[in-house]
């Protein structure tokens, strides 16, 4: 298994050099496609009070300075990364988390940043991390900020025995043949055998793909904020983890590790679901 074509998305807003470099890096290190992603949409404007409506050349100026800034970004991306290795470019005026869902059908791995994606209400012109590494159906790298390198010499698998956790060591499995070191780690309060018996199994099976892993439990109560802990006193490059959560009305509602691995930008984050 590898990763024959990357999808990168593009924050309209910020800078995307650090990560088309990183970006970059990926498509060379796997001899893969590149396809650069970048979307944003109008915000409705509201209507005011003397019941006139929309205007709708308010609507009309929106688009033009993002379909602008799209011009821009694609060829600042295409100037970055034409050069190097094979590449595709799509855009869109539209929701960004929409319109990467509905890309995402082109790669293998989907390469993004935390940069607007943990912030309320932006979802016009960001993407919605949650979101994505829920619904995309491929798995998603979350680039800790202003990474612009592969690092994956030190790679952390936080092991939890559900369809998402061997859904993410399977898709991570380039990645991991890579690393230098890899530590399968789960946290279980009582160290007991079902869980040493987990991570043996997960043992063995890297160890069928020429991957050889040392596994620790963590026996505390609290997962998320203790896992992030763990990966940074190891310094970590990347953490492999499956995504976890549901909708309740309408609000995605997160398992404690996946929470905390969205939240921590200091990391970068490998996940599938």
């Amino acid at each position: 298994m590898t990763y024959k074509s990357i999808l990168v998305n593009l924050d309209i807003d910020g800078p995307i050099a650090p990560l088309t470099k990183l970006a970059i890096e990926f498509a060379h290190s796997f001899d893969a496609r590149l396809i650069g992603l970048s979307a944003a949409d109008f915000q409705p404007p509201i209507a005011d009070a003397s019941g006139m409506g929309i205007d709708l050349d308010i609507v009309d100026i929106q688009i033009q300075q993002i379909e602008s800034r799209l011009q821009a970004v694609q060829a600042e991306f295409e100037a970055l990364a034409g050069s190097t290795v094979d590449i595709q470019w799509r855009s869109a005026v539209r929701r960004p988390t929409a319109f990467l869902l509905e890309k995402a059908r082109m790669a293998d791995l989907v390469v993004t940043s935390s940069s607007g994606g943990n912030l309320p209400g932006n979802g016009y012109r960001h993407i919605d991390l949650g979101s994505l590494a829920l619904h995309a159906g491929r798995p998603v790298f979350v680039a800790g900020d202003g990474v612009e390198t592969l690092p994956a010499s030190r790679i952390l698998v936080a092991w939890k025995d559900t369809r998402e956790a061997r859904r993410a060591v399977a898709d991570a499995l380039p990645l991991l043949s890579r690393a230098q070191e890899v530590i399968v780690v789960t946290i279980d309060p009582e160290e007991d055998s079902h869980a040493q018996s987990g991570l043996a199994d997960v043992s063995d099976y890297l160890a069928r793909h020429g991957i050889k892993a040392r596994t620790e439990v963590i026996m505390v109560k609290s997962e998320g904020e203790r896992l992030t802990e763990f990966a940074r006193s190891i310094h970590a490059d990347i953490v492999v983890s499956g995504a976890y959560g549901h909708s309740r009305l309408r609000e995605l509602v997160f398992g404690g590790v996946t929470r905390s691995l969205l939240k921590d930008n200091r990391l970068n984050r490998f996940m599938s679901s």
